[in-house]
């Protein structure tokens, strides 16, 4: 089984990739990365961050599209995910009026499966990046709960460790629960301390052995790096610092 690429979500770098994405890039692969995940485009299109990317030699780990935009402009959705070389739509979060029940949940995941069924057709896979809401309980099950039990096992779960963690889950027991089924980690750490704070990959307190035994156990594919806030870092050096630490783990 080859061994997961290390990748960066590019939402870590929102800022300086809505001010220059190709400079961004260059940046990315000068630290070590060998992959990364788009989210958002910013005034770039699809094809301009791909060229540089194909430029740079980074592979693509998947990119997120909003739920609306698979719902309401499919074939929009479809060219941005195929233009960027990845088979991966991966939903970011779900829309708020889907997290008030039971209900609007299984509502959910039912459009899921519908557009996880058009994509299958155009060779592509949905997946669904969790935050830590969907581990709200909605009586005897959590909403993550209800979406899982409710969507086609081909919907793969994007399990992001830090969220899962906020949420009051286990990462490396929820990896485990869906073994075989997720192609795209997100690698994210939680200092210690009451405001639950990111840091670095490596320098907070997320059980890592543990995650990364369960992700290669699982067949991970790419293990995303994101981090939302970065500071007292700059989010170029907070994914430097992610990366080294990968590197001393053996990922990369």
């Amino acid at each position: 089984m080859p061994a997961p690429v290390v990748a960066m979500q590019m939402y870590t770098l929102r800022n300086e990739a809505a001010a220059d994405y190709p400079g961004t890039l260059k940046k990315v692969a000068a630290i070590g990365y060998k992959a990364v995940q788009v989210s958002g485009l910013h005034t770039y299109t699809a094809q301009d961050i791909a060229k540089v990317m194909k430029d740079l030699g980074l592979a693509s780990a998947g990119t997120h599209i909003s739920f609306d935009l698979l719902k309401n402009d499919f074939n929009k959705a479809v060219d941005i995910t195929k233009t960027l070389n990845t088979v991966y739509a991966i939903v970011p979060l779900a829309p708020k009026e889907v997290r008030e029940s039971a209900e609007t949940w299984k509502k959910f995941a039912a459009e899921m499966n519908e557009i996880a069924e058009k994509l299958e057709k155009v060779g592509l896979i949905l997946g669904y990046h969790n935050h830590s809401f969907e581990f709200a309980r909605l009586g005897k099950q959590t909403g993550y709960e209800i979406l899982m039990s409710n969507v086609k096992p081909k919907i793969q779960p994007e399990i992001d460790t830090y969220w899962v963690k906020h949420g009051g889950g286990n990462p490396a027991a929820l990896l485990r629960k869906y073994k075989g089924r997720i192609d795209v980690v997100h690698f994210k750490d939680m200092g210690s301390g009451d405001d639950k704070p990111m840091v670095p990959v490596g320098n907070g307190i997320l059980d890592w052995p543990a995650i990364i035994s369960a992700c290669k156990d699982g067949g991970a594919k790419f293990l995303c790096i994101e981090q939302d806030n970065c500071e007292p870092l700059a989010p170029l050096d907070a994914a430097k610092v992610s990366f080294e630490n990968c590197k001393k783990w053996g990922l990369a």
